[in-house]
């Protein structure tokens, strides 16, 4: 699989056999499948994705393409949860609330979280505990480096996050993966 961060809460998310496109915004891209958090004009510009197949937009259990999307209702958010290539993915949207324990139990055990780089999400990052975090929404000056430091984790900077189910190893500490937008 392989995530790559093109700005705001906009993400492409190759799998085998789809590409799962995040709150399109300002980026021209392909997908498959879209997936929207909240309507909002920086977050719904459908007009960027080539050919995409479906569009999510809200709570429900969904099988699109091989890929298992629940939408879980929160506020005026939709937080995502995948499932592909043996991977669990969430991303959280624009969400601006602590996380209750009825919805932390909905999203799961994680692979990946894809949440925005606000001071304030540690505490929904510490209740999901995930192998791996990606920040996003980091356009704010220093809210990045807030973020960072109030998470604590190791930081690897890449281009493009490419993961494979037997990269990760049971016992492994969480680790931030910072993706540079295009």
């Amino acid at each position: 699989m392989d995530i790559t961060y093109l700005g705001h809460s906009n993400f492409r998310i190759k799998t085998k056999i789809a590409t799962i496109i995040t709150d399109p915004y300002l980026t021209k891209t392909d997908g498959d499948i879209i997936t929207i958090s909240h309507d909002n004009f920086d977050r719904s510009a459908l007009e960027k994705v080539i050919g995409f197949k479906k569009v999510v937009e809200g709570p429900g259990e969904y099988e699109i393409s091989g890929v298992s999307i629940i939408g879980i209702g929160f506020f005026q958010n939709t937080i995502y949860v995948y499932e592909a290539d043996g991977l669990r993915l969430a991303h959280l949207g624009n969400l601006t609330h602590l996380l209750t324990d009825e919805i932390v139990d909905q999203i799961g055990t994680l692979d990946v979280l894809m949440v925005s780089a606000q001071k304030e999400a540690a505490q929904n990052v510490e209740k999901i505990d995930p192998y791996f975090i990606i920040p996003m929404n980091y356009q704010e000056q220093g809210s990045l480096d807030s973020f960072l430091k109030e998470i604590g984790a190791p930081v690897e900077n890449l281009p493009k996050f490419s993961l494979k189910k037997e990269d990760i190893m049971e016992d492994q500490n969480t680790k931030v993966i910072v993706l540079h937008d295009r």
